[in-house]
């Protein structure tokens, strides 16, 4: 299921989610823990992935204890050093962002401005949503 060699990395890095989001991983821990090997020893930072699937990429192999590189994010942010505008468009890439800047160890200053960053445009939207309501 989950070494499927079809598969790219980040359709597996989606199955892993899932099957972890529905509580079931324990079943699947032996390929898991495979699929996000192989996945690490493939590791590549010239892939151009949307933030949503570098976030997630960034957030499984961290929790599996995977040491990853936080410079995976430089490429989302612009020549000021702020995180680009645009991803404020990409809610689904928002959220793992925020999820995966929260593995974040000290020193690692691009999560805390991710957080941050994240943090105030879901403010944002929040008070929009109650002044639509």
């Amino acid at each position: 299921m989950l070494m499927n060699p079809s598969d790219g990395p980040s359709q597996k890095l989606n199955m892993i989610d899932s099957v972890q989001l529905l509580g079931v991983a324990y079943h699947f821990e032996p390929k898991i823990e495979g699929a996000l090997n192989e996945i690490a020893a493939n590791f590549n930072y010239e892939i151009e992935y949307d933030l949503y699937t570098a976030a997630l990429q960034f957030r499984l192999l961290r929790q599996q204890g995977i040491k990853v590189s936080c410079d995976t994010f430089q490429k989302f942010k612009d020549s000021r050093g702020n995180f680009k505008e645009c991803l404020l468009k990409d809610v689904r890439g928002m959220l793992s962002l925020y999820e995966a800047a929260h593995l974040g160890i000290r020193g690692e200053d691009i999560l805390d401005e991710a957080i941050a960053f994240t943090r105030g445009d879901f403010i944002r939207l929040n008070q929009l949503s109650i002044r639509l309501a």
